[in-house]
């Protein structure tokens, strides 16, 4: 086009300039611009640019999908034929603790649709009651108190394919849980220390770390306890932590319950549950285990949304219905199982805050229901309101907590457990809590047995103490990402938690295998699964049939289940 322009403006000023030849004319005016004319063709392609910066991972999804395909009955109801579970991936067996008859049930889980007995260890030879097993590298270690609960208790060392006795070695008193350590290198064991009932002994809590590095047959053990922290009773009551038994030192009042070993195997987290507490144990020196603090948990406000709880058994007006909503209320965590993970190089702790009491031990109990304690005027100006049965008043609350001012009325309100599990940081800071969405959920799935305790199917049963009351949690690894599987004691089930970014919780799923039309004890092989206590996840390359396995033993109904665990990645 600027060629063809640039033709015609020389041919016109040819013309023009041979019309006046001979003498020089003033400049004419630019002529106007012409119409545009047609596009060029396309020159080459230029050369490829630099990279441009990496984009943002994308994110998938993973479903998970539990579903029952095999059971083991032990046909007893109520009396704790199956607490703990721990599966052995070289022999597979399953050993299931059973307070009942005061053995570890030996269950062959080659075919895990159909769970057969085995064979059992007999823990009444070695003391009292079996409490906790753990099983490693064909070594089943097993927790058995005192025939005296309060005097220090075993850990009896069995063969998994023989079940002989292999040894034994002395740890504190009452034995309640105990783990391997990552490595395998030690065993880890709450000793609880319970007091009698009366409270005229009360042993220390302690931690006991069995050392089995050099295998199993002359294995060593070193307690730490909380000695040192008695002439800090003052300061520790102020940050939170509670200590209040009769007379009771701390070292005599903290009571360790279930232990989580962090995953580099350097340190351990141990719940206090009485004291709504932690103890942070130094496992570095397996000779000289120490507890070097104690983190208090704090309580959750449920006058605050999304920390809604169902306070009643008979609201709102003496029949039972679901009602959950905000109340002036504070709830303690004080949570029973806890268990670690890794994510960005940071470790977090998962709790399943059941709540727990004294009422067996304390003289007087230490609970009582709302409508029965003085309120403070001041703090709860609608007391009368408050304190209605289908209000507050049905409510179990602590009787050592609340009274701020020491004038003998209570100016807040204390009720045990969270209804809930969290999520920890390695210092104490919360992270996540599920708030209200247990009793939401399960409100919704079940609303005629919402609240429901593990022996009978009744309505709102648990709604005035505890709830759903969480009590068991697991980790697993699945495609990726970290699941927790948290066990409700009372009205049975499973939830499932995509935990994988501790401040992101994202609920999965909750599965029930309880049948609500049967009665709990007269039609006890009906009923199905009540009372889940102890959960078991089995990757899927340490499962007898290669998928991943989610094992849980049910103290009320005295069965064992096994769930496949199925997922399905969205991209």
């Amino acid at each position: 086009m600027r060629l063809t322009r640039l033709a015609t403006i020389i041919t016109a000023t040819m013309v023009l300039g041979s019309g006046l030849a001979g003498c020089e004319g003033d400049d004419g005016r630019d002529g106007d611009t012409g119409p545009t004319g047609p596009a060029g063709s396309a020159g080459s392609a230029g050369t490829t640019g630099p990279a441009g910066p990496t984009g943002p991972a994308g994110s998938s999804e993973v479903l998970v999908d539990l579903n029952l395909v095999g059971r083991y009955s032990s046909g007893v109801f109520d009396e704790g034929a199956a607490e703990i579970v721990a599966y052995d991936p070289a022999a597979k067996r399953l050993f299931v603790v059973n307070s009942s008859a005061v053995t570890v049930d030996v269950l062959n889980l080659s075919d895990p649709t159909n769970p057969v007995l085995l064979g059992t260890i007999d823990a009444s030879a070695e003391g009292g009651s079996a409490n906790s097993v753990a099983v490693r590298n064909g070594v089943a270690a097993v927790a058995i108190e005192a025939a005296v609960k309060t005097d220090p208790g075993k850990v009896v060392f069995y063969d998994t394919t023989t079940l002989a006795r292999i040894s034994a070695v002395t740890v504190g008193a009452l034995p309640d849980m105990l783990t391997f350590t990552p490595d395998g290198t030690a065993v880890l064991v709450a000793n609880e220390g319970e007091p009698n009932v009366g409270y005229t002994i009360d042993p220390e809590g302690s931690i006991s770390v069995i050392d089995v590095r050099n295998g199993f047959t002359a294995p060593t053990v070193a307690t730490a306890g909380f000695g040192a922290f008695n002439a800090d009773v003052a300061a520790l009551r102020a940050a939170g932590v509670r200590i209040y038994g009769p007379n009771a030192t701390v070292a005599q009042d903290l009571e360790p319950e279930y232990i989580a070993v962090a995953p580099d195997g350097r340190s351990a987290r141990v719940t206090l549950q009485e004291a709504n507490a932690l103890a942070v144990l130094d496992i570095t020196n397996l000779a000289a285990p120490l507890v070097t603090s104690i983190i208090p948990l704090g309580s959750k406000d449920h006058s605050v949304l999304n920390n809604e709880l169902d306070a009643s058994d008979r609201d709102p007006r003496g029949a039972p219905s679901i009602r959950i909503r905000n109340w002036p209320v504070f709830g303690m965590y004080q949570p029973d199982a806890i268990a670690a993970y890794a994510f960005n190089g940071k470790t977090y702790y998962v709790t399943a805050n059941e709540g727990d009491d004294r009422n067996d031990f304390i003289p007087g109990e230490e609970t009582a229901r709302v409508s029965a304690l003085t309120l403070d005027p001041v703090a709860f100006p609608n007391a009368a309101e408050l304190q209605a049965e289908g209000a507050l008043g049905r409510l179990t609350v602590t009787r050592y907590s609340g009274d701020t001012d020491g004038d003998g009325d209570f100016d807040q309100l204390y009720a045990l457990g969270g209804r809930s599990f969290s999520i920890w940081a390695d210092d104490g800071t919360q992270l996540f809590d599920s708030g209200s969405q247990f009793e939401q959920i399960t409100a919704r799935r079940y609303p005629a047995h919402f609240n429901a305790s593990h022996d009978n199917n009744s309505l709102e049963d648990r709604s005035d103490n505890k709830g759903p009351e969480p009590e068991g949690v697991v980790l697993g690894q699945l495609a990726g990402r970290t699941f927790a599987f948290i066990g409700l004691e009372r009205i049975g089930g499973i939830m499932v938690y995509d935990v994988t970014n501790p401040q992101n919780a994202r609920f999965v799923q909750y599965v029930n295998s309880r049948d609500f039309s049967k009665d709990p004890e007269s039609e006890l092989p009906l009923v199905g699964d009540l009372g889940p206590e102890g959960l078991a996840f089995v990757p899927a390359e340490d499962s007898p049939n290669g998928k991943p396995l989610l094992i849980v033993g049910n103290e009320v109904s005295g069965t064992t289940a096994v769930y496949r665990v199925d997922t399905v990645v969205l991209q």
